[in-house]
């Protein structure tokens, strides 16, 4: 089942099952995705599956929508593609399974007015929502070797600004399942450059353990921090960048 992750700039914090023809997004509470954030027209877009494609379009917003950057009226949706609104974003994620409950974004300020923004500002907001800011005092890169259990390389560099770990072949780190866990999600977590370091984030909670201790939201990884995802067992590193 296709599914979207909403994010907050760079952090994931929902998952949501396209379980159905038409999602509508926006600030109200009729809304299937509600986001509470000023910048957010009441009904802002619809997210569509029709004949096994989907596609987003744009409800005459106030700052419009963004589908990897580009503005746009009506887009067609591919694996990964990102949906920009203002500091959120929906990434659209094909052939996941459905989510765990995660919690419902923060509250912003009350009131029905759709706050302007400048086409300075929106590109700002898009590219932070698609993670392409740098995140402050990150001075070093972070790896994640794998001790046990490798599928693919032993060592993988964490460059972008989110990396995802799962079963799934779309997946920068693939992981094996095991016999006390069956199969291993397709998403099971992802890793994330924070002006506080690389962070962490069970997106099928409680699956990834960090030395011993399962992971149910989010942690800071800390040089030498071990990470065991099925049958799969990470060490996190930091290097030196080149």
């Amino acid at each position: 089942m296709p599914k979207l992750l909403l994010k907050f700039n760079a952090a994931v914090i929902k998952e949501i099952p396209f379980d159905k023809d038409s999602l509508s997004v926006g600030r109200k509470s009729d809304n299937d995705i509600v986001i509470d954030n000023p910048a957010i027209s009441g009904h802002h877009c619809r997210i569509v599956r029709q004949g096994g494609t989907s596609f987003v379009e744009d409800l005459e917003s106030t700052n419009g929508t963004f589908v990897n950057e580009r503005r746009i009226k009506q887009s067609g949706l591919h694996h990964n593609d990102v949906i920009g609104l203002a500091k959120h974003a929906l990434v659209f994620i094909e052939d996941a399974p459905p989510p765990e409950d995660a919690p419902a974004p923060a509250a912003g300020p009350a009131g029905d007015a759709t706050m302007v923004i400048s086409p300075q500002k929106q590109a700002e907001l898009v590219a932070a929502s698609t993670g392409l800011a740098k995140p402050v005092g990150l001075t070093k890169t972070g790896w994640l070797r794998v001790l046990k259990g490798a599928v693919g390389p032993s060592e993988h560099e964490l460059k972008g600004m989110s990396t995802y770990i799962g079963k799934s072949d779309r997946v920068q780190i693939q992981i094996k399942g095991s016999g006390l866990f069956g199969s291993a999600p397709e998403v099971a977590a992802s890793v994330h450059r924070k002006p506080e370091g690389f962070v962490l984030v069970a997106v099928t909670g409680g699956y990834p353990v960090v030395n011993g201790s399962k992971v149910a939201g989010s942690v800071v990884l800390n040089e030498g921090d071990i990470i065991d995802c099925g049958a799969t067992t990470m060490q996190f590193e930091l290097r030196d960048a080149a």
